[in-house]
């Protein structure tokens, strides 16, 4: 499934965020943890959706297309520019929040637009703050404990799934997708 998806490039106007997923940390671990952002029991995952804007009956939305979810250091500038070199178009615009991890993005992309968080600038990033709480929920409903060694495998599976939600055989697909 994940190969599937790897092969895509997103275009056009992308959201992309980090999220921080639950998982499960050894026993011997667990009493020296510490907490918050960059606790052991989290790992960090990358989040690329396309997001196309709409007007439905004066009504300006956003329509979220292709998705695609990658575990890995998003503070690592080899990572982050060989994801953006593999999944993204050059002639894409990026919206982020303004995170210190994407100060390189507009090098590799046409337009890097970046946004301070807050209470109003949520509605710029929204499909991909929706992605990543659909994924939280849906992992944690279905599987409650995730090794870090499997996250990326589930994520493939949503992202497969999501990707291809309008599609009324999902079977057919997965095995198109394997050969």
């Amino acid at each position: 499934m994940g190969k599937a998806d790897d092969d895509q490039v997103l275009t056009g106007m992308i959201e992309w965020d980090d999220a921080y997923f639950s998982t499960s940390t050894p026993k011997r671990l667990r009493k020296k943890l510490k907490r918050g952002k960059g606790s052991q029991k989290k790992s960090k995952v990358t989040v690329m959706v396309e997001s196309f804007p709409l007007e439905i009956d004066g009504i300006a939305q956003r329509y979220c297309g292709q998705l695609k979810m990658k575990v890995g250091q998003s503070e690592q500038k080899t990572f982050t520019q060989q994801l953006v070199k593999s999944s993204i178009d050059k002639d894409s615009v990026v919206f982020t929040d303004q995170s210190s991890s994407y100060v390189d993005l507009k090098n590799l992309v046409n337009l890097h637009v970046s946004f301070k968080s807050t209470r109003e600038s949520v509605d710029e990033l929204k499909c991909v703050h929706i992605a990543i709480a659909n994924a939280k929920r849906n992992l944690l409903g279905i599987y409650h404990v995730i090794k870090e060694k499997y996250l990326q495998h589930y994520l493939d599976e949503f992202c497969f799934k999501l990707n291809r939600r309008y599609n009324t055989n999902l079977f057919d697909n997965l095995i198109v997708s394997l050969i």
